[in-house]
């Protein structure tokens, strides 16, 4: 039970090897300003991804004894503020995926998974380390990544997906995508694009920034 749910775990929240990345203004998406994606028509605003990338900032200091260990919490935990991003994108993605399905959770189903999580590593503290250093998740969210998990775990059994074969893997990342496609997934052009074949944000090709930060080259009498 323990491995099947961590790679549940896994396919869920795999943006979470984050790092540090200031968090960018908005641009672009004129039909939306100021938002940093918009999801099945829903804005998820640069306001929303600053407060979450806060979250995980002042966590991982508390967590910290000193300055030098939190830079190595920073440089450990990836471009934060998109990472961030895909993370919200996709636990709303695979929400919808889940409602398709037909799939509901209570707080009944989080809260026991919470319980075992936290029995399993050892207390509630050390569940909460955990996240935080493995997934970017500060503690404020750990009962929503616990849902999000039992979501996941209700998906598969929904769809009749195996997590152990390759068949159930590709039968869950398909409604992953069958999801993402219908929500017409946008972002802001400085956090890169949505990939909704991957179900996953890319890095958008930005030529013209290499020119604009460019220094001018020196001209000749």
């Amino acid at each position: 039970m323990h491995r099947r749910t961590s790679r549940r775990t896994a396919l869920v929240l795999s943006a979470a090897a984050l790092a540090a990345v200031p968090v960018l203004t908005a641009c672009g998406n004129e039909a939306h300003p100021g938002a940093a994606a918009v999801v099945g028509g829903q804005r998820i605003t640069v306001s929303q991804l600053d407060a979450r990338v806060t979250e995980v900032r002042d966590a991982q200091q508390a967590a910290t004894q000193d300055q030098a260990q939190y830079k190595q919490a920073v440089q450990a935990s990836g471009p934060l503020a998109r990472n961030t991003l895909n993370a919200m994108v996709r636990t709303r993605v695979l929400h919808r995926a889940a409602t398709d399905a037909g799939v509901t959770v209570t707080r009944a189903e989080t809260q026991s998974m919470r319980s075992a999580y936290e029995k399993r590593a050892g207390g509630a503290e050390q569940l909460e380390t955990a996240f935080l250093q493995q997934y970017g998740i500060p503690p404020q969210r750990l009962t929503e990544a616990m849902r999000t998990e039992v979501e996941a775990g209700k998906l598969m059994e929904a769809i009749g997906a195996d997590p152990q074969t390759s068949a159930g893997k590709a039968a869950f990342a398909k409604a992953l995508v069958n999801a993402s496609k219908e929500l017409n997934v946008t972002l802001n052009p400085r956090y890169g694009t949505w990939d909704a074949r991957l179900n996953s944000r890319t890095d958008a090709k930005t030529p013209w920034l290499n020119q604009v930060t460019k220094q001018p080259a020196a001209q000749t009498a």
